[in-house]
């Protein structure tokens, strides 16, 4: 009698929890997923703690990592797998390659300034009379176009271009001056002229 009580909470317990993860939503599922598999890695390394053996000690870790790393690549492939339902979402989409760039700075008057005086007082220390001058002239050219050059290099950006698919076929790419967080296949949508993830 009393086995069979066992029996029947444990596969009641068993159906509530398959109804609850049918009812949520893959990210809500992932972010369940996740916090068990965080619970047991914690869990994992305490019971590495009290092993005497230092070796056995590391060993233990290593295993705990190495199972909390594989099962935490499951959850996100399966995460990933997890289908969209189409027609929820009209501004939904995938995302097919993040290309990180550098954004091209703008020099100027100061970095054309700076480098002409450069280049003329450089130009100034060549040859004597009338090729002095010509020799000034000319640093003072090459300087102001140098000049511009590295102030264009010194402000310039890194960038990073998200390019997306949307579920009705559609393609459209974003740029962004910071790291957005994400990567190919990552499931996206429009929101205030930019795109987040779902």
């Amino acid at each position: 009698m009393h086995n069979r009580s066992i029996t029947t909470a444990v596969l009641v317990a068993a159906l509530a929890s398959t109804s609850i993860a049918q009812a949520q939503s893959p990210k809500d599922q992932f972010n369940a997923e996740n916090k068990r598999i965080a619970t047991r890695y914690a869990e994992d390394k305490k019971l590495c703690s009290e092993e005497p053996d230092s070796g056995q000690r590391m060993q233990c870790l290593r295993d705990a990592k190495a199972e909390f790393d594989k099962s935490t690549a499951m959850a996100k492939a399966q995460y990933k797998a997890s289908p969209a339902k189409p027609g929820d979402c009209r501004d939904c989409g995938k995302v097919t390659q993040v290309v990180t760039g550098e954004k091209a700075g703008e020099g100027s008057a100061l970095g054309m300034i700076a480098g002409g005086v450069a280049g003329a007082l450089l130009g100034n220390q060549v040859g004597s009379g009338h090729g002095r001058q010509l020799a000034t002239v000319a640093g003072a050219a090459g300087g102001a176009y140098a000049g511009k050059k590295v102030e264009e290099k010194a402000k310039a950006t890194k960038q990073w271009t998200v390019h997306v698919q949307y579920d009705d076929g559609r393609q459209a790419s974003f740029h962004f001056d910071h790291d957005p967080q994400m990567m190919s296949g990552d499931r996206v949508q429009n929101a205030n002229g930019s795109i987040i993830r779902r």
